[in-house]
């Protein structure tokens, strides 16, 4: 019996033309176009460096297309964003975070620092493994979980 694979992921500086090239390909992989709207959305999204309201996005985006851009412009796609694994949601927050890793296919596991809002991604398949056992002996099948752990960092405990 092999361990599980656990391994963090940092949203605190999700930025750099590495991470704009892998969510434009994951994008269009899905066979979905990389627009000049979508580019500008995820460029706001991963200049933030924490996470992100869908109202934050369309206020900075308006800013810098000089015309006003709906919020609800924005959250469909940040919803493609989610479904092509781009970004992902904090549920708890109603606020997302640039995927740096779109190829990593995991359950997302965050851990919230409530004193600072840094965001830590963490993938641990033994966790989600059991949230979707637990799920089916309940006989409901889980599409997407999602685990947040609400806490203190370690530069925040100190």
């Amino acid at each position: 019996m092999g361990m599980a694979a656990t391994h963090a992921h940092d949203h605190r500086l999700p930025t750099g033309p590495e991470l704009i090239e892998a969510a434009r390909a994951a994008v269009e992989a899905a066979g979905e176009q990389w627009t000049a709207m979508r580019a500008a959305v995820f460029d706001a999204l991963a200049g933030h460096g924490r996470p992100v309201s869908a109202y934050d996005i369309a206020e900075d985006v308006s800013k810098r297309e000089g015309r006003r851009v709906a919020a609800n412009s924005v959250y469909r796609i940040l919803d493609l964003f989610v479904a092509t694994n781009v970004a992902q949601r904090i549920e708890s927050a109603n606020a997302y975070v640039p995927n740096a890793h779109p190829g990593c296919v995991h359950d997302c596991i965050f851990l919230v620092c409530d004193a600072c809002g840094r965001i830590a991604h963490v993938d641990d398949d033994s966790i989600a493994k059991n949230v979707r056992s637990v799920a089916r002996h309940s006989g409901f099948t889980a599409a997407r979980p999602v685990i947040e752990v609400h806490g203190t960092c370690a530069n925040c405990t100190q």
